[in-house]
C-alpha cells in the first residue's frame, strides 16, 4: 500500500473524494487530509506520504508553494495537482517543479483513479528497480568468494565480537560453530620461494633451456602460493580439517572442531599439516614451514591463536625450515593467558555509557565466558579482573562525580578482588559496578535533557512573537542539531516542538483577547503570525472557536 495525503480547502470536495474512492482496491492508503498547504506540511512530519493530491488555490499556502516545499524536503514523493480550467495556465508554471500529474476540475472519481493508477505503476517500477533481488543476489554471488576471503582474514587479524562473527559467518555460509579453535600458518621457505625448485630435485636430464624458470619475481611467487593453497585445500577437504585461505602471502589453516579435548584436536591437526608439508615437497619440489598456535575454546580466541602461530614461525631462524613448529613446544606455557583486549574494553565502555541493562549482562557473559574451562593461574585471573575494574573506574572518573557517591563509602575494589571466591560472584560484582555507573549516567543525561528543554522553552517564551522562530533557530541558540533536539523535546514534553510553539502562541493570544481591545490583526502580529487569516484558522483549530467568538463569549455578547 502506498500512503496518500489529500490537500483540498473545500470540505465538500475533500470529503467526497475520501469517501467515494476505494483506496485499498487501487493500492493506496489515505493516511491523512489537510485544508491548506501549511496544515499539509504538519501532516508530512507524521506520515511522510508517497503521493500527495493537492489543489492549487488554497489559503495561507497554495498548492505550488506546497509542491516546492515537498520537492525540497521529500523529492521522491509523487505530486498530483488539482486545477480548474481557468488556473491551467498558472498550473503550467509548475513544470519546473516536476509535478507528476494534473487533474482538471471539476473531475470525477474515475478520472482521479485513472491518474492514481498511472502513478502507482510508476511507484511499482521505481521500487522494483531499487529492490531488484535477482540483480542483488547475482552481484552478491559473484562477490561471495572475495567476501569470504576478506572475512576469514579479518578473523585472524582483528578481534571481532562474537555476534559479529556469527552474523557474517552465516551470511557467507561459513561454519564457525565448535568447541575448539586452532590456527596454523603455512609459510613457503624463503630460499625455495626465491630460487625455485630444490636443486636436489632438479631433473638434470633436461637441457638448460628446459629447466624450471627462475621464480624471483612476484608473479611466479603468487603462482607458487596458489599451488600450495590447492594442495592444502585438497587435503583439508579430505579430512574435514577446517578452512584454508591466503593471508599476507601465507596459507592459513583455521581448524574448527567439535572435539573438546585440546590434545586430540592438536594431534589431528598436526597429522593433517604433516601431510600438507610432505605433499608440497613431493609435488611442487618446494618446502614449507608451519607455525601452529594454541587451541582456544571460543571463536573469539582465533585472533590469539593466529598471533601465537606467527610467533611460532619466528623460531624457524633457530630450529630451521621445512618442519612444523608448535608454539607450546618452544615456549613454556603453564597456563593460557586470559586477555582483556581493546575490543573487550571498547564493548564494556560503550555499553556502560549507552547500553541497556540486558546489553551489559551480555557483555559480562562475554568477559567471563570460558574462564572456568581455561587452565589459568590465580594471579592471571586476578590481573584480568584488575584490568576490567580499572577500565570501569576510568568510566566512573569521566563522570566528574566522587567515587564514594557512585560506589559508596569504603570502596576498595582491589581488596575486594582478593576476597572473591567464585567466577559467578566476580561477574555479579562487576555487573553491580557497571549498573551503578549506568544509573549515574542516566541521571546526568536526564538532567541535561531537562536543562536543554527548559532553555528551549525560555527562548520560545521570549521570542514566540517573532514570525520566523522555528526549531532550527532554537537549535542554533542551543548549539545542538535539530534531529537530536526534536527527539529530546518530544520525549520530555510529550509533544512536538511545533505543537508546543503553537500552544504558547494560542495561550498568549487568549490572554490578549481577554485583557486588551487590540484588533485581531494586531494580536496576530504580537503572537508571531504574519498572516491574520492563518492566525484565525489556527486559533479556531486549537480552541474550537474563532478569535472573535472567543472574545465575544468573554463579554457575554
Amino acid at each position: 500500500m502506498y500512503k496518500l495525503l489529500l490537500v483540498e480547502d473545500e470540505e465538500e470536495v475533500r470529503e467526497s473524494v475520501m469517501q467515494e474512492i476505494d483506496w485499498a482496491r487501487y493500492g493506496y492508503e489515505a493516511v491523512d487530509k489537510a485544508e491548506n498547504g501549511k496544515e499539509a506540511m504538519e501532516c508530512f512530519e507524521r506520515n511522510v506520504p508517497d503521493v500527495v493530491v493537492t489543489d492549487i488555490q488554497m489559503p495561507f499556502m497554495d498548492g505550488l508553494q506546497l509542491s516546492e516545499w515537498i520537492r525540497a524536503k521529500y523529492p521522491t514523493t509523487k505530486i498530483i495537482i488539482l486545477t480548474g480550467f481557468d488556473e491551467f495556465e498558472y498550473a503550467q508554471k509548475a513544470v519546473k517543479l516536476a509535478i507528476d500529474e494534473y487533474v482538471l476540475k471539476p473531475f470525477s472519481s474515475q478520472e482521479l483513479i485513472t491518474v492514481l493508477t498511472k502513478i502507482k505503476l510508476q511507484l511499482d517500477e521505481e521500487f522494483e528497480q531499487k529492490e531488484n533481488i535477482h540483480i542483488l543476489e547475482e552481484h552478491y554471488r559473484k562477490s561471495l568468494p572475495v567476501l569470504r576471503e576478506v572475512f576469514l582474514s579479518s578473523l585472524v587479524t582483528t578481534k571481532l565480537r562474537r555476534t559479529e562473527m556469527e552474523e557474517k559467518a552465516g551470511s557467507y555460509g561459513i561454519g564457525l560453530s565448535g568447541s575448539a579453535y586452532l590456527v596454523s600458518v603455512l609459510s613457503m621457505d624463503t630460499r625455495q620461494a626465491e630460487e625455485g625448485a630444490d636443486p636436489d630435485h632438479t631433473d638434470r636430464s633436461r637441457p638448460p633451456q628446459a629447466q624450471s624458470p627462475s621464480l624471483k619475481d612476484s608473479k611466479d611467487r603468487q603462482l607458487q602460493l596458489f599451488a600450495v593453497l590447492n594442495i592444502a585445500q585438497e587435503i583439508a577437504d579430505k579430512h574435514a580439517a577446517g578452512h584454508v585461505f591466503i593471508h599476507h602471502d601465507q596459507i592459513i589453516l583455521l581448524t574448527i572442531s567439535g572435539q573438546e579435548h585440546r590434545e586430540l584436536v592438536m594431534e589431528q591437526t598436526l597429522n593433517v599439516l604433516e601431510e600438507m608439508r610432505q605433499s608440497t615437497e613431493k609435488f611442487l619440489k618446494i618446502t614449507i614451514t608451519v607455525g601452529v598456535g594454541t587451541v582456544g575454546s571460543q571463536m573469539t580466541d582465533i585472533n590469539y591463536s593466529y598471533k601465537d602461530a606467527v610467533q611460532a614461525l619466528d623460531y624457524r631462524m633457530i630450529l630451521g625450515s621445512n618442519k612444523i613448529i608448535c608454539i607450546e613446544d618452544v615456549e613454556t606455557r603453564f597456563a593460557t593467558k586470559l586477555r582483556f583486549d581493546e575490543l573487550k574494553e571498547h564493548a564494556l565502555l560503550r555499553t556502560i555509557k549507552m547500553g541497556t541493562s540486558q546489553e551489559i549482562e551480555d557483555v559480562a557473559e562475554e568477559l567471563f565466558a570460558g574462564v572456568t574451562d581455561t587452565n589459568i593461574s590465580v594471579t592471571d585471573y586476578q590481573m584480568y579482573l584488575v584490568e576490567i575494574v580499572t577500565s570501569i573506574l576510568t568510566a566512573a572518573k569521566d563522570l566528574g562525580t566522587g567515587m564514594d557517591e557512585i560506589f559508596g563509602e569504603d570502596f576498595d575494589p582491589f581488596s575486594r578482588i582478593r576476597r572473591l571466591h567464585h567466577v559467578d560472584e566476580a561477574k555479579q560484582w562487576i555487573l553491580a559496578l557497571c549498573r551503578n555507573i549506568m544509573g549515574h549516567i542516566a541521571n546526568q543525561r536526564q538532567y541535561a535533557y531537562k536543562s536543554l528543554v527548559d532553555q528551549a522553552k525560555e527562548f520560545v517564551q521570549e521570542h514566540y512573537h517573532e514570525s520566523d522562530i522555528n526549531i532550527n533557530k532554537v537549535c542554533s541558540h542551543l548549539h545542538i542539531s535539530a534531529g537530536y533536539f526534536s527527539s529530546i523535546f518530544k520525549k520530555e514534553c510529550k509533544m512536538t516542538f511545533v505543537n508546543y510553539l503553537q500552544q504558547i502562541r494560542m495561550e498568549a493570544a487568549q490572554e490578549l483577547l481577554r485583557t486588551t481591545d487590540l484588533k485581531l490583526f494586531e494580536i496576530a502580529e504580537k503572537v508571531g503570525f504574519a498572516e491574520p487569516n492563518y492566525f484565525s484558522f489556527s486559533f479556531r483549530k486549537s480552541c474550537g472557536v474563532s478569535p472573535k467568538e472567543y472574545r465575544n463569549s468573554l463579554r457575554g455578547v
